[in-house]
């Protein structure tokens, strides 16, 4: 294997690891709601036909919806930083002296002292870049997020539409196949299974407990369904009584 071809897999698995979060998250509610709004026309007693035009309208335009929205969030946030940095340069060619007693103030409260301290403060306000990150990691809290705005859209996409097409499978294949069995029983099922995946990659991304982490996730997205079922058959028995 050549030597261009293993950085590349290793900038893609990178790649992987860096979004996982977003990815954990897109298909979770992905998941959630193509599988209530699956759930909400079985309850509602609609044609599996129907069925499958609600679940793709739901899974793409609230896919869309969902990223643009990460897009967004993400965007906003890198430019509130880069806000508050310029903020901060023009503070330290103009206001160097109360700046660089701001530094002081941090790292004397850091446990910093004396001539140690003089140092320490001399090293940081000696470059201008070093000394505003200081500031807004310190002063600010505020750290700068490395991941691309548009990435983080695209993996919560990607996320959304493959999990949550999981919902949908059973009834597409049986409107080219025509099979035998309960549609939404299996479609329980393999929602299911997507649940316990998606809990176990969430556990990782969050560092909690495994078991926890699935049945919470399995939990929210059948307390989902069954809240859609209901209502899908409260509806559909007042519209057939009215």
């Amino acid at each position: 294997m050549s030597e261009a071809k293993i950085h590349q897999e290793i900038s893609f698995a990178g790649n992987i690891q860096k979004y996982l979060r977003e990815f954990v998250y897109g298909g979770i509610d992905g998941a959630v709601t193509t599988f209530a709004v699956v759930a909400g026309a079985v309850g509602a007693d609609l044609d599996a036909s129907i069925i499958i035009i609600l679940g793709f309208a739901n899974l793409l335009a609230d896919g869309f919806s969902m990223s643009v929205g990460a897009y967004l969030s993400a965007k906003s946030e890198k430019e509130n930083y880069k806000k508050h940095k310029d903020i901060e340069y023009w503070e330290v060619d103009n206001l160097p002296e109360k700046e660089r007693q701001e530094v002081e103030d941090i790292y004397r409260e850091k446990g910093f002292e004396g001539e140690l301290l003089e140092k320490v403060v001399d090293v940081i306000v000696a470059d201008k870049d070093r000394w505003v990150n200081e500031m807004m990691k310190d002063e600010l809290n505020m750290i700068e997020d490395t991941k691309s705005p548009f990435k983080i859209g695209m993996a919560t996409l990607i996320s959304f539409i493959i999990v949550g097409f999981i919902p949908l499978m059973v009834y597409l294949y049986d409107l080219f196949w025509v099979v035998t069995i309960d549609l939404f029983l299996w479609t329980s099922i393999f929602t299911g299974m997507a649940f316990l995946a998606v809990g176990w990659l969430k556990s990782f991304v969050n560092q909690t407990n495994v078991l926890k982490s699935i049945s919470e996730t399995l939990l929210l997205g059948f307390l989902a369904a069954l809240v859609a079922y209901y209502v899908g058959d409260f509806l559909e028995s007042l519209i057939a009584n009215a």
